[in-house]
């Protein structure tokens, strides 16, 4: 597997619409509040996930939407705590996400995934992608989360793949592009979001997936295969 050319992806966010699900999910329980109270979820997910003791996403995404409201002082009805699991199984691919993938799959490149979420929850997404993933390296699997290395070291044991042979895609700047930049990865950064961060981490900046096998097209054609 040494000698096959590798894409990398990040998937919720970049494959799979996460902010919209989740938004989704916050409305029944959070009303007019669910905007500012996704807000603080991110950050209350970040907080848990560089604690000094690991825990499975599912229970990141429980603990974490509890931080977010009680920082906020958001009440939520019902069963709130649990609205991001519950919705996780409905999630949808982003319409661009398919033609990307299969458009790479035919030109050769092997796929991989490199997801900060558990294996199960990864399987709920899977059949909606319309190709197979040749690899997938979980949060669960690592006992970790980006932007720590642990995703793309376990990667390139797995594989042999070397960053003269890997591209990585990814819409996070700060989970994906940040640590693919210090593993010396040439990435293609899906900016979906606008976040004003630097693309010159990148090769290439776009920000959607219809221009990205054009983008990878162009990244590779600097590397030394």
């Amino acid at each position: 597997m040494a000698d096959d050319r590798w894409v990398t992806f990040d998937c919720y966010g970049t494959l799979a619409d996460w902010n919209a699900c989740m938004q989704s999910a916050l409305e029944p329980v959070a009303g007019p509040n669910s905007g500012r109270l996704l807000s603080a979820y991110h950050q209350a997910e970040l907080i848990l996930e560089a604690g000094p003791e690991w825990l499975p996403y599912r229970e990141i995404l429980v603990a974490g939407l509890r931080m977010a409201g009680e920082r906020t002082g958001i009440r939520m009805r019902g069963s709130a705590e649990s609205a991001f699991v519950k919705a996780w199984p409905d999630m949808p691919v982003f319409a661009d996400a398919g033609p990307a993938l299969s458009a790479l799959a035919a030109a050769g490149w092997k796929l991989a995934v490199l997801t900060n979420c558990d294996d199960d929850l990864f399987a709920t997404t899977a059949p909606r992608l319309p190709v197979p993933i040749d690899v997938v390296v979980t949060a669960e699997q690592v006992r970790g989360y980006k932007p720590d290395l642990a995703h793309f070291r376990r990667f390139a044991d797995l594989t042999g793949a070397t960053p003269s042979g890997w591209i990585h895609v990814a819409n996070s700047w700060v989970h994906d592009i940040l640590p693919a930049a210090r593993m010396g990865l040439r990435s293609v950064w899906v900016d979906r979001d606008l976040t004003g961060h630097p693309a010159k981490l990148a090769e290439r900046r776009i920000t959607a997936m219809r221009r990205l096998p054009e983008a990878v097209a162009d990244a590779a054609a600097e590397l030394s295969w």
